[in-house]
């Protein structure tokens, strides 16, 4: 070996970028466009439709971009964003759950049973809760049971699923009709509001914690050799999100203040991130739904897989049937019906999420959650019937829908679908 050889195994901290990757913020550009005329087009989509529906709705309705109705719509889009980030896990299989919606109802009403003052089964909030998850844990695996040891396709199962579960509340709630909450934990779940100066220390850590772990997973590559993205990208990252999350924590302050449910919301999404990013759980949910065959023949166990991924999305739908509930204050007879299931599940499509499995994340759920919210929170300051805000919202999830199929031909034209 002569003196100005150096071997890369000896130093791999200084190893340079494969061919193909980015070395600058204008190279990540290149490549980044060349992914989406592939197909690859990730948050695009939503990012062009958030646009247009920022500048149609205030256009016709000067309130739109208040304060106050930014803070309304974050609270009307987090019952269906917790229950939508349950269902990607399921999509992801390339699956479908249809009883996500009653399934919410039943949690929003045994929550609000467990917490009746002088009831046989009095809870306190959190304990209540608790009984909710494991009420939704159970569903789920019962679904997942029957889909995958008898063999019955998930839409049927689903479907009795979304049958028997809304006679489930009709039976819960019973000659009541409606049940106020009574407890103040839950009521504050989504009325509850944290003091300024601890929403502007929860953003500090949270662009702080993003920070280190890009950081950190930069570190990790570089000592074993593997190509990195280059500093100004990982900059801009971090720099985009910290604008994200002062401008929306400043909105929100500017009216009654950051709701508990944002925060629950976080650590959902942190958690959920991490379990399909870079677990091994994650990792086989993927590839079942790439290749459910291939997936077999790896060893991934697809059975118990498919039953976890099941009782995520039920366990979640309870969770956001709280939210829901939280928000109204009182459960009723029609708690899960109505667009809850729909908007759900277009909540997870267009946010990315595909419909034939294998493609996915949590973020999906969180920005279609943000478009569905924000069409039915803007057809209704425009004061428009119910009709025509299903019609949009059909077109909507039609089109991305759309979008997901012409992005998938385009990734097997190019060879990498």
């Amino acid at each position: 070996m002569s003196s100005s050889t150096v071997d890369p195994t000896l130093h791999p901290t200084t190893a340079a970028p494969a061919p193909g990757e980015p070395r600058s913020l204008r190279d990540a550009a290149v490549r980044w466009w060349a992914d989406v005329k592939g197909g690859e087009l990730g948050a695009l989509p939503i990012l062009i439709g958030m646009v247009i529906i920022v500048v149609v709705f205030q256009s016709q309705n000067d309130n739109f971009l208040t304060a106050g109705n930014f803070l309304n719509l974050v609270i009307q889009a987090a019952g269906i964003m917790t229950i939508a980030m349950g269902v990607v896990f399921v999509l992801l299989l390339g699956e479908i759950d249809l009883s996500v919606g009653f399934v919410s109802g039943v949690g929003g009403a045994i929550a609000a049973l467990l917490t009746l003052p002088g009831g046989n089964w009095e809870f306190a909030g959190l304990p209540a809760i608790a009984v909710v998850l494991v009420v939704g844990l159970l569903i789920g695996t019962l679904n997942g049971l029957l889909f995958t040891k008898v063999g019955i396709p998930s839409f049927v199962v689903t479907l009795a699923g979304l049958l028997a579960w809304n006679g489930a509340v009709l039976v819960l709630i019973g000659d009541q009709g409606t049940v106020v909450i009574q407890s103040q934990t839950i009521i504050d779940l989504a009325n509850g509001f944290i003091s300024a100066a601890a929403s502007w220390v929860l953003v500090a850590v949270g662009i702080g914690g993003y920070a280190l772990n890009q950081l950190a997973r930069r570190r990790t590559r570089t000592s074993k050799g593997l190509p990195v993205d280059p500093v100004s990208l990982l900059a801009l990252r971090i720099g985009v999100l910290a604008v994200a999350l002062i401008a929306a924590v400043w909105v929100m302050n500017e009216d009654r203040g950051v709701p508990y449910v944002v925060l629950m919301l976080a650590v959902l999404f942190v958690v959920g991130s991490w379990v399909l990013t870079r677990s091994r759980f994650g990792r086989h949910v993927m590839a079942i739904g790439g290749n459910i065959e291939a997936a077999r023949r790896a060893g991934i166990p697809v059975d118990r897989v498919r039953i976890a991924c099941f009782a995520i999305a039920s366990m979640m739908a309870t969770l956001g049937g709280v939210v829901l509930a939280s928000r109204l204050t009182s459960v009723d007879t029609g708690a899960g019906g109505g667009t809850i299931l729909l908007y759900s599940i277009a909540a997870a499509v267009i946010g990315g999420t595909s419909l034939f499995g294998g493609r996915g994340s949590i973020r999906a759920a969180v920005l279609g959650a943000i478009v569905i919210a924000s069409i039915d929170n803007g057809l209704g300051l425009l004061g428009l019937a119910s009709g025509t805000k299903f019609i949009i919202t059909g077109l909507v999830l039609l089109a991305a829908v759309t979008v997901d199929s012409v992005a998938r031909r385009n990734l097997a034209g190019s060879g990498r679908g």
